[in-house]
């Protein structure tokens, strides 16, 4: 059966808010649960924030600039992991009976590296050394905070941990902004970055974990995050070119996952239809040379990305119009 699921962000500037969030997402989405993220309360739990709340052994502290690497942790780094800890007891009071699969996200070891600054400027991604050691932390975070959450949830027999790259493109392409504004970083090769992203997928399958990598940006190298051993892949259908369909038809054929955002995350203009978006995704999978009964909970559907910009209204529609898509599947 077709399974429906979130990308993560659901609105809301309160921790009230996350506590809704969470209510809806277990009331909405029995299938697949995820825990939500809730950025609108600000930078410790926008993706950034989050993703670091989650590396072990290397501190952190908010700069005007943004989020930079230090000897020892600031006191936005411990509010992060503070925040990150509290939202992480919300699931655990209110998940207590459910019993099935659940998924986490985690921003992935090529967005951390660049969007955080090393100790004396610069993105870390500039630095060969620091974006290693950046990534082979988050690795080893992963671990312990995913061994955290099959503690707190013991229903759960199967957690996924999706890694977010929505930086992913722009780092191989060349295109991430130096600190000044008029450079760009070099590329980084496909080998190396190949190699960063499976540092963490192996982190979360040797955790008894189930690795999946989102990205909601154009031009993502989906070939290269199949090569990393990612069960897997999400991505809005809106973004995937027709180089992207044999990628994602070798995946679903090989028994591995794919979960499209195909639900709007903000109110159209002129509605959502689930009979028109369903059909979108039966002829996506027409052009894939596959049917909807072969694939079965292979195929996940979702919101597109962004649904933390929406209202909360639409937000809880979006939700239940994945799920009734899921079910026409």
């Amino acid at each position: 059966m077709t399974r429906a699921t979130g990308v993560g962000s659901m609105p809301g500037t309160t921790d009230g808010d996350h506590v809704e969030a969470t209510r809806l997402v277990l009331g909405e989405l029995p299938d697949l649960p995820h825990v939500p993220e809730v950025p609108g309360r600000g930078v410790t739990a926008a993706m950034t924030g989050r993703g670091l709340a989650v590396v072990e052994g290397l501190g952190a502290d908010l700069q005007p600039a943004g989020w930079r690497l230090t000897d020892a942790d600031g006191v936005d780094h411990r509010r992060a992991r503070s925040l990150l800890a509290q939202d992480l007891d919300t699931v655990e009071e209110l998940a207590q009976d459910y019993q099935g699969a659940f998924k986490t996200q985690v921003a992935g070891p090529w967005t951390l590296a660049a969007t955080v600054e090393k100790p004396r400027g610069d993105k870390v991604l500039s630095d060969h050394g620091a974006r290693r050691e950046l990534a082979q932390a988050l690795a080893e975070g992963v671990r312990t905070h995913l061994a955290d959450l099959r503690r707190r949830v013991r229903g759960v027999d199967r957690w996924i941990v999706q890694v977010d790259e929505p930086a992913l493109a722009a780092v191989v392409a060349g295109k991430v902004p130096t600190a000044s504004g008029f450079g760009r970083h070099r590329r980084v090769d496909l080998p190396e970055a190949s190699a960063h992203l499976e540092w963490v997928v192996s982190a979360i399958v040797d955790g008894g974990g189930e690795a999946w990598v989102h990205s909601c940006a154009p031009q993502t190298p989906w070939a290269l995050v199949a090569g990393t051993g990612a069960h897997g892949l999400s991505a809005d259908l809106d973004m995937l070119g027709p180089a992207d369909l044999d990628t994602f038809a070798e995946v679903l054929e090989s028994g591995r996952t794919a979960a499209l955002g195909v639900v709007p995350s903000t109110t159209p203009a002129g509605g959502a239809s689930e009979v028109r978006t369903t059909e979108r995704v039966q002829r996506w999978l027409d052009m894939l040379g596959l049917d909807p009964d072969g694939v079965g909970e292979q195929l996940v559907v979702t919101p597109t990305c962004g649904l933390s910009g929406a209202t909360a209204e639409w937000a809880g529609s979006a939700v239940r119009l994945s799920a009734t898509v899921a079910r026409n599947l």
